[in-house]
């Protein structure tokens, strides 16, 4: 499975390099992959094989219309066409990681309750790139799940400064004491 969604990854990689589009692509599949993340209802559908293709396709024309550029409509399509939407999230993280590496750079994601500026996403990407060593490419996901605060992660590393953990952690004290 995890050669099959890197070979998907590569292949958006070099197709979207082709068409020199590598920043269009990623950004608006990035948008894609949340979106199925954060909807059930959009991903089970879009994965249903019992749902005709051309109705799937509808969904996909419903949701992308005019937002995104042909060559990324193109791509969510033929995913889905290939059964592949419930593995797209995968897929585009992996390419969004081949994008970043072809920078020499690694991909932070931070996740707060509300939208971030730019220059606190600025001073969180240097703060981040101290911790870890590394250049970093930041992607922001605005998470109401969080409460307030932010979870930051890059790679394996995860700093979580979220109101909602300190929640879970004060609940596990009361239920200690």
């Amino acid at each position: 499975m995890a050669d099959r969604v890197s070979a998907y990854a590569t292949a958006i990689f070099e197709l979207a390099t082709a068409e020199d589009e590598l920043d269009t692509v990623e950004k608006q599949l990035f948008v894609v992959a949340r979106t199925l993340r954060t909807s059930d209802e959009l991903r089970d559908s879009l994965a249903n094989p019992q749902l005709p293709i051309d109705r799937r396709q509808g969904i996909i024309d419903d949701l992308l219309g005019s937002r995104a550029s042909t060559l990324t409509h193109g791509l969510v399509s033929f995913l889905v066409g290939q059964g592949r939407a419930s593995d797209l999230p995968e897929i585009v993280d992996r390419f969004v990681e081949i994008a970043a590496q072809s920078r020499s750079k690694a991909v932070a994601e931070i996740r707060s309750a509300v939208p971030l500026d730019e220059a606190t996403v600025a001073r969180l990407a240097a703060a981040l790139s101290r911790v870890t060593g590394k250049s970093l490419e930041v992607k922001t996901i605005v998470d109401p799940a969080v409460v307030g605060g932010i979870l930051a992660r890059v790679g394996d590393t995860v700093i979580d400064g979220s109101v909602a953990r300190r929640l879970a952690e004060l609940r596990e004290v009361l239920k200690t004491s």
